[in-house]
């Protein structure tokens, strides 16, 4: 499917989600502070710090994504442009290597989700993904509970005690991000044409038949 068939395809997909979420009262309606480009930001900020301040990588990194109390209405909330630029990033220009993607307490609507990834990402970094329901063990085959914080059953401290000591480092460098001088592009090096252009995105075959650890 052409990449503009994919992204009208997406928006109007969101579109039945609301409408047919406007006609659920008896669903979470706390959302309303949720604000999806901030979080966004959020990740690039602390990706910021984390190449300023630390001197070692490891050969690979395993982010958690955590669903928990994650709802439709959250889903709404994606700006699609945004969503885009982001899976650009995280998969051409971020420099760290992914080794695995673990997603934790999936919901029943996990396939929603999906949807409006799959137009965006790399079969390759698909391929990466482990999905685990809610109570499961299945992490522990992965990860050692040595590196996990004690709300998944590891004993490396509280993320309550990890934001804020991020809070901390972020705060740390609040100079670094108001210095304009730092964010800017140098448009004389952008590409008029890409012949890569439609490989970025989208990824072959489907998400019908998920793997559940």
């Amino acid at each position: 499917m052409p990449e503009e068939e994919s992204s009208t395809k997406n928006v109007e997909d969101i579109k039945k989600i609301r409408e047919w979420l406007a006609k659920q009262p008896h669903l979470p309606q706390n959302i309303d502070k949720y604000n999806f480009v901030d979080s966004l930001k959020t990740f690039f900020m602390l990706a910021d710090t984390r190449m300023i301040c630390e001197t070692e990588f490891h050969s690979g990194e395993i982010p958690i994504f955590d669903m928990e109390k994650y709802s439709l209405r959250h889903l709404t909330k994606v700006t699609l442009p945004i969503l885009k630029k982001y899976m650009l990033y995280t998969q051409e220009a971020h420099p760290i290597k992914l080794k695995q993607i673990h997603v934790i307490n999936i919901p029943s609507f996990l396939d929603r989700c999906l949807a409006l990834l799959k137009p965006f990402m790399k079969s390759e970094v698909a391929s990466m993904i482990h999905f685990h329901l809610p109570n499961s063990e299945t992490l522990y085959d992965y990860i050692s509970k040595d590196v996990l914080p004690v709300e998944y059953g590891g004993n490396v401290g509280r993320l309550s005690e990890m934001k804020n000591e991020w809070i901390q480092k972020v705060n740390g460098k609040r100079d670094y991000f108001l210095d304009e001088s730092k964010w800017k592009v140098d448009e004389s090096r952008r590409p008029i044409e890409n012949p890569n252009r439609k490989q970025l995105f989208g990824m072959q075959g489907s998400f019908r038949a998920l793997t559940i650890d």
